[in-house]
């Protein structure tokens, strides 16, 4: 089942490398919400601090991961904001 949940991880986390890529690459972060990056990112780093603490190896990894795609997303969304003003 690690390899499964690793898998299963892996393709959620996965799934937020075009939006990163894209942002980066546009320079354009208008149309993701405040409300969103922090919802999502808390309910993230919450399943990774579940994960390390149970010893929950894909739980931990995969959220820990994704955590950092979020956090990128909020750094071009600040690096970005005066542009789009």
């Amino acid at each position: 089942m690690t390899v499964f949940g690793l898998v299963a991880g892996a393709l959620t986390m996965l799934s937020f490398l075009p939006q990163v890529l894209r942002t980066a690459r546009t320079r354009s972060a208008g149309d993701l919400s405040w409300g969103w990056l922090l919802l999502f990112g808390g309910g993230v780093g919450m399943w990774a601090v579940y994960g390390i603490a149970t010893g929950d190896v894909p739980v931990a990894v995969t959220n820990v991961i994704t955590l950092g795609l979020v956090s990128v997303l909020v750094v071009l969304k600040v690096r970005t904001r005066e542009v789009e003003v």
